[in-house]
């Protein structure tokens, strides 16, 4: 029987800020969420595609390889010598042969095919960096998006004793979410806005399903260590309204751990690279008072607030 087989976009040693202890963090592709603020845009969709670092083209140098590779004629040269990508050309194609000949990777193909066993086998590289406390993070995009070969590759880590973490938003099918999630140590679970209309807005879905599975979860048998995530993003979430409505929310099913995360630009030149506009490019870093406002409504109510990486784990 053939091995089940996921798409991986970045595989990431001694991560410090995904979980407890030192971790290898592993980027799964596909993402049922489309939030516009994404530092990882290139996770949107479960499948390889093209980036375009400009700053690395060496076409001054008289290097044009790319365009002559390129069976589309997606790729040409402007006069002054920048290259210039047809986007919508560019991704309909599943041959990458730009990539291929571009020897500074200016052009590379993001996301890369593994079996279980292959990703076993890479993971198992760091182990003797992570510790009693460290393990394997999964992360995305959205882990679920690729649910058969998560579910896959978590028994396969219980099977050898590495501890499993997740970072999801937890919008699959419940009976999904629930199996799964046996086998999952710790997990980071997003909640970007409590209420559901302005939740879609931004995200593209409704948060029901979301906010079931986190309550499901804790009604569970699960035995491992929850701490809800919320990145602040100004004008959406950024509130003592939906702060308080988070708290509240967290108080009613006895969660008592939450990371907020500072906004940051760190995905604009991502966006960039893939042909598209970062809504968010001028937008400003969350300010501190901004993030001590927010932590004080959660500390207020006995409820252990992590800003950024400043956490106990």
């Amino acid at each position: 029987m053939d091995e089940k087989k996921g798409l991986i976009f970045d595989i990431q040693s001694y991560s410090v800020h995904d979980g407890p202890g030192c971790r290898t963090t592993c980027f799964m592709s596909g993402c049922f969420l489309k939030c516009e603020w994404c530092a990882n845009p290139e996770s949107w969709t479960n499948k390889q595609k093209i980036m375009f670092a400009e700053g690395k083209c060496k076409h001054e140098n008289g290097c044009n390889r790319c365009e002559k590779a390129c069976n589309n004629k997606a790729i040409s040269f402007s006069k002054d010598g920048k290259l210039k990508m047809n986007w919508e050309v560019c991704r309909i194609c599943d041959t990458f042969e730009c990539a291929k000949v571009c020897y500074n990777e200016a052009l590379r193909v993001c996301g890369k095919s593994y079996t279980v066993t292959s990703l076993l086998k890479i993971l198992n590289r760091d182990r003797e960096f992570w510790g009693k406390n460290g393990g394997v993070t999964f992360s995305g995009g959205e882990p679920f998006y690729q649910s058969e070969f998560l579910l896959s590759i978590l028994k396969k880590c219980r099977e050898a004793y590495i501890n499993t973490a997740i970072e999801t938003t937890a919008f699959i099918d419940t009976s999904i979410f629930l199996e799964t999630m046996k086998y999952v140590d710790f997990a980071f679970i997003d909640v970007k806005h409590m209420n559901r209309d302005k939740h879609k807005e931004k995200t593209g879905v409704y948060n029901d399903l979301i906010l079931k599975n986190i309550e499901a979860l804790v009604n569970s048998k699960w035995q491992g260590r929850l701490v809800l995530r919320m990145p602040v993003i100004y004008d959406f979430n950024d509130t003592e309204e939906n702060a308080i409505a988070t708290a509240e929310f967290m108080e009613r099913l006895g969660i008592y751990e939450i990371n907020l995360l500072p906004f940051h630009r760190m995905g604009d030149s991502k966006w960039n690279q893939l042909g598209n506009k970062y809504s968010y490019s001028n937008q400003e870093p969350t300010s501190e008072e901004k993030m001590d406002m927010l932590q004080e409504i959660f500390l207020d109510r006995k409820i252990a607030c992590y800003v950024g990486s400043n956490t106990s784990f």
